[in-house]
């Protein structure tokens, strides 16, 4: 079987996903390639602030403004996405395009520069990783659920809720997934 183009679309785990990490998970795919992929979870916001140097950009995160917890892999490692006010095709400074509107940004960069670009931040701490081929076979066997992404799903003002409110949004059958019990033994 071979695993749709993920690239700027979301995964959203299906219940029950049994690792803790993933469980109702939404997932905002980066990069997916012949040697692995990278996402960040964008449901699982954190209670920590932007703290010195990052607080330099509280003006232009969007709400909630915390940090966001991207993944397990790398929990050091700060990511910054953005929407552009522009369609941007290739790199640009402090940018890189991920999928329509929806970029990356160098959160080393002063955010006055960047302001221009820019309409919303996002800031999240650590990713999702997979190695080679790795992404797939999970796809394959059932574990996520590929589907197009909104920009208001990466920017999403109630990110506990957006499992769900993904879900619903789809045609036929699979908009009743949403309706899931968190224990499907209680279904």
């Amino acid at each position: 079987m071979t695993s749709p183009q993920t690239k700027g679309r979301l995964l959203l785990a299906t219940p029950p996903l049994e690792d803790p990490n993933f469980d109702r998970t939404v997932i905002y795919v980066l990069e997916h390639h012949e040697d692995g992929a990278i996402g960040l979870v964008l449901n699982r916001p954190s209670d920590e602030a932007l703290e010195a140097p990052l607080d330099r950009w509280i003006d232009l995160q969007t709400a909630p403004s915390s940090v966001f917890t991207g993944g397990p892999v790398e929990t050091n490692a700060m990511i910054g996405m953005a929407t552009t006010k522009v369609v941007v095709e290739e790199p640009v400074e402090h940018i890189t395009p991920i999928s329509g509107l929806i970029a990356s940004t160098d959160l080393s960069a002063d955010p006055a520069i960047v302001a221009a670009h820019v309409d919303n931040v996002r800031v999240f701490r650590g990713y999702a990783g997979w190695s080679a081929g790795q992404l797939n076979l999970e796809i394959d066997q059932g574990a996520w659920l590929v589907l197009d992404a909104e920009i208001e799903d990466v920017f999403s003002d109630r990110p506990d809720e957006l499992w769900h409110t993904v879900l619903r949004r789809q045609p036929g059958r699979l908009s009743w997934l949403a309706l899931a019990p968190d224990d499907l033994s209680l279904n």
